[in-house]
């Protein structure tokens, strides 16, 4: 007797490359909670470039009480980074911004115009994972009367939205743009988060993919993220980053 022999599903291969460009990482050697050394910047480089990506901006943590970046620190990093990535010959090209937190110090930074950004004046920024503001609104606007354009950092990572995802419609309408972690959806953060990642796809709310990168953990989740369906819905369908070429 003859066995039956079940047809082999094909998988379409994906990478980044339609992306093309990552706006939210912490690759900048020893000034945050990402890449502490060179060595360590230049392998999530390496770990990049393999996936497809041909720009990287980075977003240092700006945070008063633990990450106290400026400017000028920001761009030593930028420029320490760029020299290794030479040195290399990694034909990567990197830019730097920041990801600031919003706290009692931003304010002053936004309106005497001191920020970083990227793009046509995209600003990132990230709320507290505890406690939900009371001002996020009036934020908003302030960003935008300024000049700036607010991209909200991984929506999906404040659990106190989770109960009402009206929140993240509401938001959303202000012109406040939303920055998904493309990891969310493998789990990394947790069931929360990835539930809420999930549902931010299927009710097209995401602007931009990052990939939050601090380690090679998160490296590897990244490429983990390729294998859900949602991601190559994503990858398939949209534009997101490529603006940003």
């Amino acid at each position: 007797m003859f066995g039956f022999f079940k047809k082999k599903k094909i998988v379409p291969e994906f990478n980044f490359s339609s992306i093309g460009t990552d706006m939210h990482s912490h690759i900048i050697p020893g000034i945050d909670d990402g890449a502490q050394t060179l060595k360590d910047s230049l392998a999530l480089a390496q770990k990049f470039k393999a996936l497809g990506f041909r720009k990287l901006i980075a977003t240092p943590h700006i945070m008063a009480d633990y990450f106290r970046n400026t400017p000028e620190t920001i761009n030593r990093g930028l420029d320490i980074l760029r020299k290794g990535l030479h040195d290399i010959q990694l034909d990567l090209d990197v830019d730097a911004a920041a990801e600031y937190y919003l706290d009692e110090t931003l304010e002053k930074k936004i309106r005497q115009k001191e920020v970083l950004t990227f793009g046509a004046d995209y600003m990132l920024f990230e709320l507290s994972y505890i406690n939900p503001p009371q001002n996020l609104f009036d934020f908003i606007k302030l960003i935008q009367d300024s000049g700036y354009k607010p991209i909200l950092a991984h929506p999906e990572r404040y659990p106190y939205y989770y109960s009402s995802f009206e929140s993240y419609h509401q938001i959303r309408e202000t012109g406040c743009l939303l920055q998904m972690n493309s990891i969310a959806l493998t789990g990394y953060y947790g069931s929360g988060a990835k539930k809420t990642a999930e549902e931010m796809v299927e009710n097209h709310l995401v602007d931009f993919i990052g990939s939050d990168m601090h380690h090679l953990k998160h490296a590897a989740a990244l490429e983990n993220s390729l294998t859900t369906p949602l991601m190559q819905r994503l990858l398939g369908q949209h534009q997101l980053n490529n603006t940003l070429i």
